[in-house]
């Protein structure tokens, strides 16, 4: 259960990381978009995962006024954090197809 666990946070580190380098989000909106990936998280798990990014600065946070309700957190991506995303890119592409393959072979698919 906790290696699976540990495998989903990284996974959602790389979404989240590619969500936030194509524009500049608060965490309710970030974790809209990633339901609308069919990947649902609570919020609760999410603001861990985005204070860690920011304390890495993968992330930066800047508080925004907003029209309908308290100040929201908006983050965008650092330098660092294009090339961890890059990274995970590269990492979930060496891992992605040999479990797509065995999984294939196994009838999975």
């Amino acid at each position: 259960m906790a290696i699976r666990s540990q495998l989903y946070k990284g996974i959602l580190e790389g979404c989240i990381l590619a969500i936030i380098s194509r524009q500049t989000v608060y965490g309710y909106e970030l974790s809209i978009k990633l339901e609308e990936q069919g990947l649902e998280v609570s919020e609760g798990s999410i603001y861990p995962i985005l204070l860690r990014l920011q304390k890495e600065k993968l992330i930066a946070g800047e508080m925004r006024k907003s029209v309908s309700g308290p100040n929201r957190k908006y983050y965008t991506l650092t330098e660092s954090g294009n090339v961890a995303l890059k990274l995970f890119k590269q990492n979930w592409e060496m891992i992605k197809s040999p479990v797509d393959q065995l999984l294939k072979e196994d009838g999975e698919f």
